[in-house]
């Protein structure tokens, strides 16, 4: 008894994802909900002047000029109803029309062909963590009890392969590669070869990112999707774009050049946890009308989560 009661002393039950999808967005919660107490402790009644008052608050949590005007002009139709009374009808309001917004967000996936590994594109401009999202992500679906085999198809810079070594040997994956300059499509060509032999439920493949020559790197990408779908029919079947949190508004325009030449299917958000600026969540699916799968809420291997509307938008608000 003694033992069992020391040993769940040292191991506290493990958060769900709710809890740490609250802490991740802690600093954004304080900028916004905070915010909105303090607005509508202003005056006496909610009405078009306090949505105006508001409208700076949705900015500085890097909801974007756009979302901003289409939620409050949502809300101003209510406001005009006197459907709106306190700061918590406020928050319910703008809590259900950011829902609405994540949730209009198109899914681009591709039909996945039966018993044929499933081919993960990852793309994404160098340094917003694309490399380690996928070390990561091959740690989320091993923990699910699949297998899985990365393919270091970003030949152009060489410490890229080097990192997602250190990845695949932390996370048990195996990992094909070539050298540095190397034909990406090569190597891509030889890892779904593998993947297919071994009967592997995903391939992940890590990709240049580069956009000095945004002509070169998608043509580089298109090929690579050629390469893949002759191997396996309708390949890749997601392509997730790496973004970075904590450039905010600044990371949508290169966000925009991926999804309009690389078929892009979904968003990884990396570091959630380090921004007050959690409104670009919203920014991007209302923007790209891309959906978010994932954000990354810290550096340890279990610090991706699969993304959720609903316990996003309540985090903001709990």
């Amino acid at each position: 008894m003694i033992q069992t009661l020391f040993g769940s002393l040292d191991q506290p039950p493990e958060k769900s994802f709710l809890d740490r999808m609250k802490e991740a967005v802690t600093r954004t919660r304080e900028t916004l909900s905070d915010r909105i107490e303090e607005v509508v402790g202003l005056r006496k009644e909610i009405d078009r002047e306090t949505l105006d008052d508001l409208e700076a608050t949705l900015l500085s949590s890097d909801l974007g000029t756009t979302t901003t005007r289409e939620v409050l002009a949502a809300m101003r139709e209510k406001v005009d109803r006197k459907l709106i009374n306190d700061a918590a009808e406020l928050k319910a309001v703008l809590k259900s029309e950011l829902l609405a917004i994540l949730n209009k967000a198109s899914d681009r996936s591709a039909t996945r062909v039966e018993g044929e590994p499933e081919v993960i594109l990852v793309v994404g401009v160098n340094g917003t963590g694309k490399t380690t999202t996928i070390g990561k992500l091959a740690h989320v679906l091993k923990a699910q009890g699949k297998t899985v085999l990365l393919c270091a198809a970003d030949t152009f810079r060489a410490a890229a392969i080097e990192q997602l070594e250190v990845w695949a040997q932390r996370t048990e994956t195996e990992l094909i590669k070539t050298k540095p300059g190397g034909d990406p499509s090569a190597v891509l060509f030889d890892a779904m070869q593998a993947a297919k032999a071994r009967g592997v439920d995903y391939l992940i493949v890590d990709t240049a990112g580069r956009l000095h020559n945004k002509a070169s790197l998608m043509a580089e990408l298109d090929k690579m999707r050629r390469t893949a779908q002759r191997i396996i029919p309708g390949a890749p079947h997601e392509t997730l774009l790496v973004m970075d949190a904590t450039t905010g508004q600044n990371g949508l325009q290169q966000a925009r050049i991926f999804t309009e030449s690389s078929g892009v299917t979904g968003i990884v958000l990396t570091k959630l946890d380090g921004t007050a600026k959690g409104g670009v969540v919203v920014a991007i699916s209302r923007e790209l009308g891309l959906p978010v799968r994932y954000v990354g809420v810290g550096e340890k291997q279990s610090d991706l989560l699969p993304f959720n509307a609903n316990d996003f938008v309540d985090s903001l608000f709990a």
